[in-house]
């Protein structure tokens, strides 16, 4: 599948644009409110009943927490592999191209902040502009797959197809509305390595659809795989060829839906990001 499969034959979505603790003081001595020292043998029933109470929490956390499921395989019983998505620290690149991040680290750390980034200026709102675009494509693509994949992408984003989204023959939403189409990555995979090539596969969270009183598209979230195979042209990664597929995708959750007044004002609000390792 291609980037065309986010929108059903379109781009995907987005654009380039600690944790606490709370402690619990106890009394330092055992006197209550009045500063009158308390009874021995009161003091020892409440300590057996708040034995009681932990005891029973704990089974009943014990028992909320058995798995249904069949027991897991050897292969996820595995502690993560360095692969795996952790932060390290290093700075993010620092200069851009047509507004998308350039300049990655020639090692497996840049290939990952280099697919990552690619995938959210590609399922910006830009890709349903054919100007804009062809710009994005010639700065994440090698010469190559850019050539080659123009053509294709102009087909996919005809007037027709714009129509079926809400949009007009230049990519544009109705006055008073919003077209919603943002990736937000969550984690990325190294599948392989060379110091020319790489294969890194994004799992990302999408939205996308119309944001407005008359829509008929409202927004919704989407969870896919991206996986983009990248060569090392001149000083930099750039995507060869990519794919995309369904999920992971989590339990939904059980916040309300907001109104389409605050989606439309969020996206406005809120800008993207640029991501590195």
């Amino acid at each position: 599948m291609s980037n065309d499969d986010q929108y059903g034959g379109g781009g995907s979505h987005g654009e380039v644009g600690g944790t606490g603790q709370t402690r619990t003081r106890l009394p330092d001595s055992p006197s209550d409110s009045y500063g009158t020292p308390r009874r021995t043998p009161r003091a020892s029933r409440g300590l057996v009943t708040v034995v009681g109470v932990v005891v029973l929490l704990i089974a009943a956390i014990a028992f909320a927490n058995q798995s249904q499921d069949p027991p897991p395989t050897e292969a996820s019983n595995k502690p993560p592999t360095d692969n795996a998505t952790a932060p390290t620290g290093t700075t993010p690149v620092t200069t851009k191209t047509a507004g998308i991040p350039k300049g990655f680290a020639h090692d497996e750390q840049g290939a990952q902040s280099a697919a990552t980034n690619y995938a959210v200026a590609l399922g910006s709102d830009g890709m349903l502009k054919k100007d804009v675009r062809h710009v994005l494509m010639d700065a994440i693509y090698t010469p190559e797959a850019a050539a080659q994949r123009k053509g294709t992408q102009d087909t996919a984003y005809s007037p027709a197809f714009l129509a079926t989204l809400g949009l007009d023959a230049n990519g544009s939403a109705p006055q008073g509305s919003t077209f919603v189409t943002r990736a937000v990555p969550i984690g990325t995979r190294v599948e392989g390595y060379t110091p020319t090539t790489a294969k890194v596969a994004v799992w990302y969270t999408g939205l996308l659809g119309m944001s407005g009183a008359k829509s008929t598209n409202p927004v919704r979230t989407t969870w896919k795989t991206w996986t983009f195979e990248l060569s090392w042209v001149g000083d930099d990664w750039k995507v060869a060829s990519d794919t995309q597929q369904d999920g992971p995708a989590p339990v939904p959750g059980d916040v309300p839906a907001s109104s389409s007044d605050d989606i439309s004002k969020a996206v406005q609000e809120f800008g993207g990001f640029t991501y590195a390792r």
